[in-house]
């Protein structure tokens, strides 16, 4: 048997310190490789050791191969897991480190590359016999193939990286006239994330279900299916919520999808863990869409309903040591739900979201509850990564009994400083068609009035109990020569008249002056007010200069209202298209000068690895720009002036 006594984390975020815990529980030390802005990070806080790989981008840093095995062998590492993203599905990678004499928490080279390229995957299947989607996964990539292939299929059509996974590269056209510049954007948004611009389309099949198998193979040539999971409910081709098992899968169903899998994997000597997508429509016909050749990121609820630690078996399958269960001694109990915490902004087409993590706070840990997460309170969230900061899930003995045990984890989670899906994910879980397993991937858009409503004008109540949480909150003025001095407190107290304070506060673009009241009481965190005749408990917290309140499911940044600066803002964005985020400017499509249509593609923005087009409002012309290709720019700075 292979000893494992140090393992290097090819990876950041909530999966690398996810798998440390997991080694840490086998008496496993873990080392920590991070990129010169992640030097603080989560990951490398709770490692034993780290290794900083330098630069700042993936491709600088996390995407290094030569420095990542450099790092294992300086810090003693016998072997390197690669969690998910970044490497975790590069054949490079994997072989490098079989020569490098170390050894990989993953299958071997040859199954990654024979999976891991979408195209490939797909004629393998379809010599097995495998139903696939129709499209087309051939070698030629230039526009007329695809073109013609479209053509062929009918629009609309999914254009997906070849090389890739977790939506990135990933993007639907609707009609041939979107086709080109939909395509170069995918390869270049492929190019960033995977080192790989190819690309594979297929028909865009409407209303399936995301049904996926996880399968566990050892090196004995032993290889079982741990039950499946439901990924249904997706935006932007990344999966939000996850379920296991599948709401209304038979057994009879579990079984044919769970030994299509298994046969999947055998045929390419699969070893470790892996899961083979399918797409389910509602005749109970499955098609193959994928497998990803690593630990996925809904891997949790599996565990919950089995029982199981997967990080633990493919430590042990490296090792060289069998499977522990057959086939017929796999558990599943209960059901597990998963929700994944973005810092993103839904109510601006989810907007990658960068920031300091002012205020974080987990749910209670409990029976049935858990948080995988990557980040804590005071950590920065940056433009070069993925924006997720991590995952809450939830067991019970039935569906409802999960469903309600995470809404409950939703509301005790706290996340300020960022905008966060927080409150998106709590309206998906409780709307009706969720609770009654209603499951497809056009789940969000279709009920997107419910899960995305306008904001509206926040009520009186609201600014009311801000007033009185701001005053509350307030540090106490001090007075070294005279401690009692009336003129040392914050109780609004004026000789000969009432005590009155009054603030002009904001949030969310709103703004409202209020005389505070003191009719709340403002303890630990909590605020005691009585609303519509009903004593109730909110969540206020003061950070600095900024109070946040829970009202309506919701946590809102309360600030004391700046006209200056609300003035300087207006003035700067008159006439001018702004970075929604902060990124690296990929494309700059027009020039001054040039007049352009409605909608039309003016600068291209990339951040978390995804790419983002600031588009014309209206017809116009262009003015001036204020930014380049290569350029790093910040939220808010102005990129297009456009004059109608």
């Amino acid at each position: 048997m292979t000893m494992i006594d140090t393992l290097l984390v090819a990876n950041r975020g909530e999966i690398a310190c996810r798998v440390m815990r997991t080694a840490k529980a086998m008496g496993i030390r873990s080392v920590a490789v991070h990129s010169a802005i992640d030097t603080s990070a989560r990951h490398v806080r709770e490692a034993d050791l780290a290794v900083n790989l330098g630069g700042a981008k993936p491709g600088e840093s996390y995407l290094l191969i030569d420095k990542i095995i450099a790092a294992a062998k300086a810090s003693g590492a016998q072997a390197i897991h690669p969690g998910y993203g970044f490497l975790s599905e590069n054949a490079g990678f994997a072989r490098a480190i079989e020569q490098a004499g170390l050894i990989f928490l993953g299958p071997p080279a040859s199954a990654i590359e024979a999976m891991g390229s979408k195209s490939a995957a797909k004629s393998l299947m379809e010599a097995a016999g495998v139903p696939l989607v129709p499209g087309y996964h051939g070698e030629k990539q230039d526009i007329d193939t695809f073109r013609e292939a479209a053509k062929r299929i009918g629009y609309p059509v999914l254009l997906k990286a070849a090389a890739g996974g977790g939506g990135k590269g990933m993007k639907v056209a609707e009609s041939e006239a979107q086709l080109a510049e939909t395509l170069e954007s995918a390869q270049r948004e492929a190019q960033s994330a995977f080192g790989d611009s190819r690309m594979l389309v297929e028909k865009y099949v409407l209303k399936p279900r995301h049904v996926e198998i996880q399968v566990f193979a050892d090196q004995h040539g032993n290889c079982l299916y741990l039950n499946e999971r439901d990924c249904s409910i997706q935006r932007r081709h990344q999966k939000v919520v996850e379920e296991a098992p599948a709401p209304g899968l038979s057994p009879e169903l579990r079984r044919a999808m769970g030994e299509a899998a298994v046969k999947a994997a055998q045929a390419i000597g699969y070893v470790g863990a892996g899961t083979v997508e399918f797409l389910l429509d509602e005749r109970g016909d499955f098609f193959f869409m994928e497998m990803n050749t690593r630990l996925q990121v809904e891997h949790p609820v599996t565990e919950l309903i089995t029982g199981l630690d997967l990080v633990a078996w493919q430590i042990r399958v490296a090792r060289g040591e069998p499977l522990p269960i057959t086939q017929e001694q796999v558990p599943l109990n209960g059901h597990a739900i998963e929700v994944r915490l973005y810092a993103e902004d839904p109510d601006h087409d989810f907007l990658p979201a960068t920031g300091t993590l002012d205020l974080y706070r987990e749910a209670a840990a409990g029976l049935g509850r858990r948080t995988d997460s990557g980040v804590a309170q005071g950590d920065v969230v940056s433009p070069f990564y993925d924006p997720m900061l991590g995952k809450l899930i939830a067991w019970g003995e039935n569906r409802e009994e999960a469903r309600l045990r995470l809404l409950a984890m939703l509301d005790e989670t706290l996340v300020g400083g960022v905008k966060t899906n927080l409150a998106f994910l709590r309206r998906v879980l409780a709307h009706p068609a969720f609770a009654a397993a209603e499951l497809d991937t056009g789940f969000i858009p279709r009920h997107q009035q419910q899960l995305l409503p306008a904001p509206g004008e926040l009520p009186e109540a609201f600014w009311q109990l801000a007033a009185d949480a701001w005053v509350q909150s307030e540090a106490p003025l001090q007075r070294n020569d005279d401690p009692h001095s009336p003129w040392a407190t914050r109780s609004g107290w004026r000789t000969g008249s009432k005590a009155e304070i009054e603030l002009h506060l904001s949030s969310q673009g709103q703004s409202r002056k209020m005389r505070a009241s003191n009719r709340a009481c403002l303890q630990g965190g909590e605020l005691l007010a009585e609303i519509d005749g009903t004593r109730q408990r909110l969540r206020a917290i003061r950070r600095g200069e900024t109070l946040y309140l829970q009202w309506g499911g919701e946590l809102h940044a309360i600030t004391r209202f700046d006209p200056i600066a609300a003035a300087e803002a207006s003035h700067s964005q008159h006439g001018g298209l702004s970075a929604p985020m902060n990124g690296s400017i990929v494309r700059v499509l027009v020039e001054p000068g040039q007049a352009v249509e409605a909608g039309a593609a003016l600068v291209v923005l990339e951040a978390m690895k995804m790419e983002h087009s600031i588009r014309a409002p209206g017809a116009g012309t262009v003015k001036a720009l204020y930014c380049r290709e290569g350029e790093m720019v910040s939220e808010g700075a102005v990129l297009v002036e456009l004059e109608p």
